[in-house]
């Protein structure tokens, strides 16, 4: 028996979860349920979160947590609640299987049978951003080892308990060389602990045409956060219906399983909505607490009823559906369907398969790490570079002289082109005088002299080199 904690939601919330739990419960799932109250409710009774604490302590306590959509208010500076639980709770893996369901669901891709799995907490969403410059606002894209290894581990382990064939990495680690790099370099070390699993390396952009146009060439898909996020609704909605999809997001302690829908309030107590996705994320769920035979016989029992034509308004199809039905009459016909397969759709079977075990990150030794230079960030409205550089010189020191500067990345000083296009951004490249080994000092002396000459400086940012090897970008045209 398994305790998890649920949340009804909003709008059609309430429906889909009632036809869920009843399915899964009629398949054999051992399941003791503590229901807390999320969303709308909670928002407009003044909790900004949208979640009291003693929820939070129920999830903490149960680890398990089957959620259905919820609403935010607009305005009044609420929080997402999927947002935040996440990052509270550490959900660093979300989980989407994209499914073609021909010919009862209309695609252009028949075949495909894919599982995006996607970073879900740094990367570009760690949401640091700046204004630096009249001009020019960062975002900072952060990128850990911790963070790759787990979510690369998880997708080799999620592909072994599913009997997947192969694992695909997407990058843009051509172009973003540390931050994607870093994530590809782990996918390929852990490659190697899986030789029964085939393994590849997809650019970003190419793989995305490719998953667009040929889904039936990959299996288990895993990604940083901003291109998992992009290519798993992309995923969803080339099967034929977001509406169909559910999510699992998995960390090292807790779990949260949805529907990637919304609340849908305008379909609200009408026994019109399709509980399919909150069902697809409770059969993640049950895959994931090691109950797999009951997970398998729901998933069966749920393709049987779409062969059979039963479906709901959302995805009736004159000449395909035999029968319309309600939220409440699709339930009872999967629970009829349970210990059928399907014989068109294809069945599933991991009912020997045990949950998934994923081991705590593990700190590597600490590498040696060394100051090598420092690149000065300034806010100049000038527009002649070499004019740049003559004033930035005139603050070196004893220890470091200018050896670069580069305006959006591309190098504009020595031997830039006229026609690179500058705005009032200017990255300024320090490097240490032959033998002279750099100090913070230096940095902070460089500092000084910029703010006596009247120099605008927004930033620096130190270089390192790691175990000897160079840990920063060169600039673009280096």
């Amino acid at each position: 028996m398994t305790k998890i904690t649920v949340a009804k939601g909003d709008g059609i919330g309430p429906e889909i979860m009632d036809a869920t739990i009843q399915i899964i419960l009629a398949a054999g799932a051992e399941l003791e349920i503590d229901e807390i109250e999320v969303g709308e409710k909670v928002y407009l009774a003044g909790n900004t979160s949208g979640i009291a604490n003693e929820s939070w302590e129920t999830i903490r306590r149960n680890k398990v947590f089957l959620k259905a959509p919820i609403t935010t208010p607009q305005g009044g500076g609420y929080k997402s609640l999927n947002v935040t639980t996440r990052k509270f709770l550490g959900l660093y893996s979300n989980v989407r299987p994209c499914m073609s369901l021909h010919p009862f669901v209309s695609t252009k891709h028949p075949i495909m049978d894919i599982v995006i799995v996607r970073e879900n907490e740094e990367d570009l969403y760690a949401g640091i951003e700046h204004q630096q410059t009249d001009e020019v606002v960062q975002c900072l894209k952060l990128i850990s080892r911790p963070g790759c290894e787990k979510i690369v581990r998880y997708a080799f382990e999620y592909a072994k308990q599913q009997n997947r064939k192969k694992v695909t990495c997407f990058t843009k680690d051509n172009i973003m060389k540390q931050t994607d790099g870093l994530f590809h370099q782990v996918f390929d070390e852990i490659a190697k602990e899986y030789p029964e699993i085939e393994n590849e390396h997809w650019i970003i952009d190419i793989g995305a045409a490719k998953m667009a146009d040929t889904p039936e060439a990959f299996d288990v898909i895993v990604m940083p956060n901003l291109y998992g996020d992009v290519l798993s609704d992309v995923a969803a909605q080339i099967t034929g219906s977001v509406g169909l999809a559910g999510s699992a997001n998995i960390g090292e302690e807790c779990s949260m399983f949805e529907a990637i829908h919304g609340s849908a309030p305008r379909r609200a107590g009408q026994n019109l909505a399709n509980p399919s996705g909150l069902l697809q994320g409770a059969i993640l769920m049950l895959n994931h607490i090691g109950q797999t035979e009951v997970a398998e016989k729901v998933q069966n029992a749920w393709l049987k009823t779409l062969e059979d034509g039963i479906h709901t308004y959302d995805i009736y199809k004159e000449g395909i559906s035999k029968q319309k039905v309600g939220t409440k009459e699709f339930a009872k016909a999967v629970i009829e369907n349970l210990g059928e397969k399907p014989s068109i759709l294809k069945s599933v079977s991991y009912a020997n398969n045990s949950a998934l075990t994923l081991p705590k990150y593990k700190r590597k030794p600490a590498a040696k790490k060394e100051l090598v230079g420092v690149d000065l960030f300034v806010h100049w409205q000038g527009i002649d570079p070499n004019e740049l550089a003559a004033k930035i010189k005139t603050i070196e020191n004893g220890g470091v002289s200018l050896s670069m500067i580069t305006n959006r990345g591309i190098k504009v000083w020595p031997d830039g082109f006229k026609e690179t296009f500058c705005t009032d951004h200017w990255r300024c490249r320090f490097k240490p005088h032959e033998g002279v080994q750099i100090s913070k000092a230096n940095i902070i002396e460089l500092l000084n002299n910029a703010l006596n000459k009247e120099i605008d400086t927004i930033k620096t940012e130190n270089l390192y080199s790691f175990d000897g090897k160079a840990a920063y970008s060169l600039g673009q045209g280096q």
